[in-house]
């Protein structure tokens, strides 16, 4: 099933509160408890963004944002009580989209939410061929009709090269953004570059899809067949 938003909080009041709230206002909200709920919810449902507290009973939200960052690059928005500024710190740096102090007023968070799924959902191109296919609004990666996995951030950087497709990108746009990072190096570009190949093209060391034009950086030129 598909949710416009999870709540991952062992405050089940307020976080039952919440959820009913966003539901009785257009946002479709599912709940979970722990860590475990939340990866067990995630096996079996979608969700557009998820709203994650810190202190869970069974773990920590940081190492659950960690750990969904290997395979999903959609909007994390932390919830905490906790005010310190290091944590504030770590929640942006481990890949979450902000942080949110409690106790937060209903209707602040609500426009907040409704502001970033209306990003999340901004149409975005996508890309088919019959043999390959990269659908951005479901963050999917499919070839020869079999659904392939590609880490969160390798998906991200294809997914800029598709919405960019059939003009160069330079490798400092990429940097910026794609890592929203000045300071990120050709090695590490490359490396991801090389394993995005490895899943999508037909040969890794001829591509067809995505072409490096040296000296400047990358094309997708969806000429893979």
């Amino acid at each position: 099933m598909n949710y416009d938003c999870l709540i991952v909080d062992d405050e089940k009041l307020l976080c039952d509160s919440t959820a009913e709230y966003f539901n009785l206002f257009g946002i479709k909200t599912a709940t979970a408890y722990s860590t475990g709920e939340c990866l067990s919810f995630l096996e079996h449902n979608k969700t557009c963004l998820l709203l994650l507290d810190i202190n869970l009973g069974d773990g920590s939200g940081f190492a659950l944002c960690r750990k969904l960052r290997e395979t999903t690059d959609i909007p994390i928005l932390f919830i905490s009580a906790r005010s310190s500024d290091d944590d504030k710190i770590i929640a942006l740096n481990i890949g979450g989209d902000d942080y949110i102090q409690k106790p937060y007023s209903l209707g602040v968070l609500f426009a907040k939410v409704k502001a970033v799924l209306k990003r999340y959902r901004k149409t975005s191109p996508s890309f088919s061929d019959g043999r390959l296919t990269v659908d951005i609004a479901k963050r999917q990666l499919i070839l020869h009709g079999e659904i392939k996995k590609l880490k969160a951030l390798e998906f991200k950087l294809l997914a800029y090269l598709v919405e960019n497709r059939d003009r160069v990108v330079g490798k400092r746009e990429l940097f910026e953004k794609v890592w929203e990072d000045k300071f990120t190096g050709d090695g590490t570009l490359n490396v991801h570059i090389r394993r995005i190949r490895e899943v999508i093209e037909p040969d890794a060391n001829d591509p067809k899809y995505i072409v490096t034009v040296w000296g400047e950086g990358y094309r997708f030129d969806g000429g893979g067949k």
